[in-house]
């Protein structure tokens, strides 16, 4: 085993949990800091808590909300029935191609000027 590569050992290593619990293990670090413990986690505790110091929580609440925003406009987009019959792409042109000639037919045209 080759020397000097392993980090060093602490049998005495303080553990500190926000709810004020402090216990000693066994690690690397001299001290640790942690947000949820065996006093406060809820699985050992029986009391329901989230527990969030970056805002995740808070972030995927409004994300979800913002997600039931879009699909419901996008169901009240689907449930809306166009106005009038619906055409085809031929009959689409024939309305433009009668509308140009119609407007070509009122315009009067240029005069050359002498």
């Amino acid at each position: 085993m080759k020397k000097n590569i392993h980090p060093n050992w602490h049998d005495d290593c303080q553990v500190k949990c926000t709810c004020g619990n402090t216990f000693v293990i066994g690690s690397t670090a001299k001290t640790l800091e942690v947000d949820i413990c065996n006093e406060c986690h809820p699985f050992f505790s029986g009391e329901m808590k989230f527990v969030d110091r970056q805002g995740r929580v808070d972030k995927f609440k409004q994300k979800m909300e913002h997600a039931k925003k879009k699909s419901a406009t996008q169901q009240k987009s689907k449930t809306a029935k166009p106005s009038g019959p619906v055409k085809s792409y031929r009959q689409i042109l024939q309305d433009k191609q009668s509308t140009l000639r119609k407007a070509k037919s009122t315009t009067p045209e240029a005069k050359p000027k002498s």
